[in-house]
């Protein structure tokens, strides 16, 4: 029998999100699997994705019943291989093509070394369309599955024009670029055999600016200050404007994925998130605050190695008070190791820190303040063919265009 949690009654119109996760345990999991990564010469980065992913969606419970992720970290290594291989051949073939192109018209390699990186970016967006395309085919929510059609190159090319036009524009179209893309990806998801639905328009996004066109209104001031010799108001100025810029920027992310999630629609069910900027900018700041007091003593270890590595054992005399003469029959290759060791170690401090003190305090945030709105036409909904999606995330991998979880 379905408990009253994930079984909406008629008076019920909602189904809130649990967040069960604990910092303890996701430190410990990102140690470990970071650990065997650096062992196994990052081949078991495929693993580690894998197993970070199942506990995040595990412990994240609309109604009550945990998100499935049952992605396979075989196939992520396998299509990072083909990836590799393709992206190889093209980029050998194009920058050959580039190089000939270049001497023959400009007697020089640096065009073609720019519009090689130029025609990178294609490819970036391309790979993050399909990385999002297996994740969501590999999610899962009451047995049913979630999707995502096919269109990477479609994205690529409306994200390149979006792109252009925002640039162009000083950022005055990012609302327009943000909508629009957000647009193309939902309305190609899948819950089940029910699409979603992108509502809303794209001018609902100005809201989210407000406080970056005030930050630049204040910006001005100070350049108008510094202009007209006032250094002190303008440097007071010119620190209002970056600290409420930054504030500005979680500003931003945050209410547009207020907006964007909540004029979203599954046949009769819909989405509401109501996260808080000042929430949010805390859990940041006091998070990499922490982050960094930890990672103190692997700093200054890597910092005493990397003096010892530069200086004479004759020359260094004392340091901070410390007699070091002792060094100088220290061999210069165990400095080396000592010195490697750290400078991992750092890596994988850092990397599980931050989800134990950033990654899971955003996603519970976010999760604890996502609800399911008219939840009863969920039961309408029918499970949904098993996509494929050859070569997983192998493009996303190889370019590292941020698809971690």
């Amino acid at each position: 029998m379905a408990s009253p949690a994930t079984t909406p009654s008629p008076e019920t119109d909602a189904l809130t999100t649990e967040f069960i996760g604990r910092r303890r345990t996701v430190f410990w999991l990102a140690l470990r699997a970071g650990m065997l990564t650096l062992l196994t010469l990052g081949v078991y980065r495929f693993w580690m994705k894998t197993r970070l992913r199942r506990w995040y969606w595990s412990a994240i419970r609309p109604g009550g019943l945990p998100l499935e992720y049952v992605g396979d970290p075989f196939e992520k290594l396998l299509g990072f291989l083909i990836a590799v291989v393709i992206l190889a051949f093209y980029i050998g073939i194009v920058n050959l093509l580039l190089m000939f192109l270049s001497f023959s018209l400009f007697n020089g390699n640096s065009s073609a070394y720019a519009v090689s990186v130029v025609g990178v970016i294609p490819l970036w967006f391309y790979a993050k369309y399909r990385a999002r395309r297996y994740i969501l085919a590999r999610t899962r929510w009451r047995g049913l599955r979630f999707g995502l059609e096919p269109g990477a190159w479609g994205y690529a090319f409306r994200a390149l024009m979006y792109w252009a036009l925002t640039i162009g524009t000083a950022g005055l179209l990012w609302p327009l670029m943000a909508f629009r893309l957000e647009q193309y990806r939902t309305n190609r998801t899948f819950y089940g055999d029910s699409r979603m639905q992108q509502g809303g328009r794209w001018t609902g996004l100005y809201r989210s600016m407000v406080p970056l066109f005030i930050a630049a209104f204040i910006a001005a001031g100070a350049l108008g200050a510094e202009i007209n010799g006032h250094l002190t108001g303008s440097a007071t100025l010119g620190t209002i404007a970056v600290l409420i810029a930054l504030y500005g920027l979680v500003h931003l992310r945050l209410r547009s994925l207020t907006y964007l999630t909540n004029t979203k629609s599954i046949g009769g069910v819909r989405l509401f998130i109501a996260p808080s900027t000042p929430r949010v900018a805390w859990i940041l700041f006091i998070g990499y605050l922490l982050v960094a007091i930890c990672m103190l003593p692997l700093a200054g270890g890597i910092a005493v190695v990397v003096v010892l590595l530069v200086q004479s054992t004759s020359d260094i005399g004392t340091i901070a008070g410390l007699d070091l003469s002792m060094i100088g029959d220290v061999q210069h290759w165990m400095l080396v190791v000592l010195g490697t060791g750290l400078y991992f170690g750092a890596f994988l401090l850092w990397t599980s820190l931050s989800h134990a003190f950033v990654t899971l305090p955003l996603l519970r945030h976010y999760a604890q303040r996502l609800s399911i709105q008219d939840p009863g036409e969920i039961a309408q909904i029918s499970q949904r063919p098993r996509d494929e999606t050859t070569q997983a995330e192998g493009f996303a991998e190889a370019l590292d265009v941020g698809a971690s979880l």
